[in-house]
């Protein structure tokens, strides 16, 4: 597993933590926040996944 792929994990589960808090109360601003930290971590694991990927062709 790539260190990106972790980190983007990380970065998917507070983002979607800080989406629910937002929406619970009622701050958009902060819901659009972790809407968009989601969207973040979901393409920093994609990233990751390249990479593995990559890595696995490259030692075949």
């Amino acid at each position: 597993m790539h260190k990106d792929q972790i980190k983007g994990s990380a970065k998917d589960a507070a983002g979607s933590i800080k989406e629910g808090v937002g929406k619970a109360t009622g701050n958009n601003k902060m819901a659009a926040e972790g809407a968009a930290e989601r969207v973040e971590g979901k393409v920093q694991k994609g990233v990751g996944s390249l990479k593995d990927a990559a890595r696995a062709a490259l030692k075949k």
